[in-house]
């Protein structure tokens, strides 16, 4: 049976439309229960979430389904290395919570380019960020999510790649344009009990296959390709051999592919810019009541950190053990004809898992997995880069405006990013070798580290001036 035919049943088809009605439902609930029609109401859910949602938000809004393709994917290219990005997250959303969170509410703000405004005056290095911050998330974040998405449903149901996006989005925006942080957050929880649930049940599925541990382990260091030249060409074997520090997390810092220095002290300089100052992540804990609020979603958020790389790396190294042939192709050819792209197939590893392993009803729920960790983390940039517009940028614009002419400005902001974003993804089906988690790694790791600085020395050093920051923001 072809692998487009096997989610075309009454059961799988029940799943998915009771998932989005039940999905859509909370939605509408949440926009009709919260004041939306104050830029607090609609930015920041009135300030009157408490942990528990506060928890799950932060966790959905950082997983989305480029995290189900692109670490499941890069798990089956090189090992449970890339699970070390998850665990590196336990220690600064942490201190988010504690250190940068009770500064942002103390200095009465709402997005993150509006506190150095604050902290060090002038409007060059406010719109300087704010333009940065929504770069990153059209080339990194709705981009790749969208593509990782996009994915799914096109192996799942045999769509044409760019319909499934316009589906997508269609039902994303529907409740995020409409109904503000709120609805987002809510919705968020739901999708993240829908997350855990479903991707559980896969990694029991895949382990039970597989053989167990022991086995997952000796099977996963053999799963080399059958096809391994063409023409007169015969592939380099350090392209389709399994490293042998796959199950290493800290890796030798000369002939590593992730070194262990860099993975402790360079990843944790990106960490602070994304779970510290990204305005995703800090405008969930800008919605709490209070503060032991935002500390206890914090932690909550910290445990769920532990379990992608049991949930999604291991099950990710796991479908080349079961799919060789396919996620493991390295001649181009093939490649383009399993996946559609000439340089490899890693990122299908656990989309095609779900497919060809899980039975009629669990298929259905798994698909509901990735269209909820889509659209959670799309909702929240979604919602997040209307902020910034709205607040950092159109404000400046239109010093006399409404409140209702920002309402109307933000959703119609956001209708701009889903069109840019679109035409993004082809450039990210194309990089990184077809690694969809380096590719985000790669321009986040460029464009991080000197917004980490500048908020780090901006909270740390008094002496720090505008014209310092913003010539170091240049330098990069």
């Amino acid at each position: 049976m072809d692998s487009s035919d096997k989610i075309k049943n009454p059961a799988d088809i029940s799943v998915i439309v009771i998932y989005f009605v039940v999905v859509l439902a909370v939605g509408v609930w949440a926009m009709f229960s919260t004041n939306r029609g104050t830029v607090g109401g609609f930015f920041l859910a009135g300030r009157s979430m408490v942990w528990w949602p506060i928890g799950a938000s932060l966790f959905a809004s950082n997983i989305g389904s480029g995290h189900f393709v692109g670490l499941a994917g890069t798990g089956a290219a090189t090992g449970i290395a890339i699970g070390g990005f998850e665990w590196n997250a336990l220690i600064f959303v942490v201190v988010l919570g504690w250190l940068f969170v009770p500064i942002y509410v103390k200095a009465g703000v709402v997005t993150m380019p509006e506190y150095l405004k604050k902290r060090f005056g002038g409007l060059r290095i406010q719109m300087y960020l704010s333009v940065l911050s929504l770069l990153l998330y059209i080339f990194t974040k709705i981009s790749a999510d969208i593509f990782s998405g996009a994915i799914f449903i096109q192996i799942a149901m045999g769509l044409n790649l760019y319909l499934a996006i316009i589906i997508l989005l269609a039902i994303t925006g529907l409740y995020t344009i409409t109904g503000g942080l709120a609805a987002v957050i809510y919705t968020d929880t739901l999708q993240t009990i829908i997350m855990l649930v479903g991707s559980f049940i896969l990694t029991g599925f895949a382990f039970a296959q597989v053989g167990g541990y022991e086995a997952f382990m000796e099977k996963y260091m053999n799963a080399i390709p059958n096809n391994i030249s063409y023409g007169n060409i015969t592939i380099d074997p350090k392209c389709y051999t399994p490293r042998a520090d796959s199950f290493h997390i800290f890796r030798d810092p000369v002939t590593g592919d992730l070194p262990w220095p860099g993975l402790i002290f360079g990843l944790s300089i990106l960490a602070v810019w994304y779970w510290c100052t990204d305005q995703v992540i800090v405008q969930r804990c800008l919605s709490a009541k209070n503060m032991s609020h935002v500390k206890a979603g914090c932690v909550l958020c910290g445990y769920l950190k532990l379990l992608p790389m049991f949930l999604m790396v291991m099950p990710g190294m796991i479908s080349r053990i079961l799919y060789t042939d396919t996620v493991a192709c390295v001649v181009p050819a093939l490649c383009k004809m399993y996946c559609g792209t000439e340089v490899g197939c890693t990122n299908i590893a656990y989309p095609k898992m779900v497919v060809d392993l899980m039975p009629n009803g669990l298929r259905g729920l798994m698909l509901s997995v990735m269209l909820a960790s889509l659209m959670s983390s799309l909702t929240s940039i979604f919602n997040s880069a209307s902020t910034l517009f709205t607040m950092d940028i159109y404000t400046k614009i239109r010093t006399q405006a409404s409140e209702r002419e920002l309402m109307v400005a933000g959703r119609l902001f956001m209708l701009i990013l889903i069109g840019v974003s679109i035409a993004w993804v082809p450039v990210v089906q194309s990089s990184q070798s077809g690694q969809l988690f380096d590719y985000i790694q790669s321009i986040t790791s460029y464009l991080g580290p000197p917004i980490a600085a500048v908020f780090l020395l901006g909270i740390f050093v008094k002496r720090v001036n505008e014209q310092n920051k913003y010539c170091s923001l240049l330098s990069f």
